[in-house]
């Protein structure tokens, strides 16, 4: 009996041992299978990484090629413009005209002069009629005019380069308590029409109307761009834009316009329609009073001396509208 029992706790032993044989065995293969899914998603993740770095890098590598690319060809297009002009030009440029383009003009051959020493550039300021008649007559190789050709000069053969952009700022003395005017105020007060601030919100003040001389291209501009030709009740006509600042700043009660590029804080500048005379507002096209700067020429400038057509490759290029940039003025592209 004893024998039959160990035979049979024996048996059980066997039996336990087994079945402990198949959990291991399972639990061996769960945890490989799980070890494998693993690997399997780490190699995968390594894997997505891998790619979007290396997208990730030929993009940036894409984009800093386009911008290099970029970057030249402009380089490229400017040493290109230099390039047209011979380092060894010689020659004489003369300008003569429009006194509200003496920055420019002075500014233009100073840097151009120094660049081509061979060549000597004067400027004469008579006004831009004066200049237009000068060049038609041929006197001068450029008539500088501050304001669109007639029908009347193209006719006659001059051709309108316009090399800038300016504003006409309206200006008043530093007292006055008007902030800026309507288009229509502004015309009014030209005409005649207001003659007090008080009528425009200001002091119990007369007002003062201060203009340039008949043939001046600030006042042709002017004029044309309010829609009062001829229609105008100067009490001062004066022959050049400073003498318009001066005489502004040290009147009481007077008003005027100047380009845009001498503004000082001598005199106080008017709003016109709530918008400021400034650079950003005429190239966005939000303020009224703006003229082309034009240099004409008798004829196309590809007629004109090598020295001539030197000045306008001049212009044109990055040195030329970094120039005109400087002294206060738009670029024409």
């Amino acid at each position: 009996m004893k024998k039959k029992f160990v035979a049979i706790a024996a048996a059980a032993t066997l039996v336990m041992a087994a079945l402990a044989g198949c959990g291991s065995a399972n639990t061996t293969t769960e945890s490989s299978a799980a070890a494998t899914s693993t690997e399997a998603a780490s190699t995968e993740a390594a894997s997505t990484e891998a790619a979007s770095t290396e997208a990730a890098s030929t993009e940036a590598a894409s984009t800093e090629e386009a911008g290099t690319e970029a970057a030249s060809t402009e380089e490229t297009s400017s040493e290109a413009a230099a390039a047209e002009i011979p380092a060894d030009l010689s020659g004489t440029v003369s300008m003569a005209g429009s006194t509200s383009m003496e920055k420019l003009a002075n500014a233009l051959a100073e840097s151009f002069m120094a660049a081509y020493p061979g060549v000597t550039v004067t400027a004469e300021f008579t006004g831009s009629g004066a200049g237009i008649e000068a060049v038609t007559a041929g006197s001068v190789d450029i008539g500088n005019a501050s304001r669109n050709l007639t029908d009347d000069e193209k006719a006659a053969g001059i051709m309108e380069n316009i090399v800038a952009i300016d504003g006409i700022a309206v200006v008043a003395d530093t007292a006055n308590e008007v902030a800026g005017l309507t288009a229509d105020q502004l015309a009014s007060i030209y005409k005649g029409e207001i003659t007090n601030w008080s009528e425009v919100g200001g002091a119990d003040q007369p007002i003062v109307v201060v203009g340039r001389e008949a043939g001046s291209g600030t006042r042709s501009a002017f004029e044309e761009l309010l829609a009062i030709e001829d229609q105008c009740a100067y009490a001062n006509e004066l022959d050049s834009t400073g003498a318009v600042m001066a005489k502004v700043a040290s009147t009481p009660g007077a008003i005027g316009y100047v380009s845009l590029d001498v503004l000082d804080d001598t005199v106080k500048t008017l709003a016109i329609d709530e918008v400021e005379p400034t650079v950003e507002n005429i190239k966005g096209g939000s303020y009224a009073l703006s003229r082309p700067f034009v240099m004409a020429t008798n004829g196309e400038i590809s007629e004109q001396s090598e020295a001539v057509q030197a000045i306008f490759t001049y212009l044109a290029s990055d040195e030329g509208k970094a120039l005109v940039e400087s002294v206060g003025l738009i670029t024409v592209d």
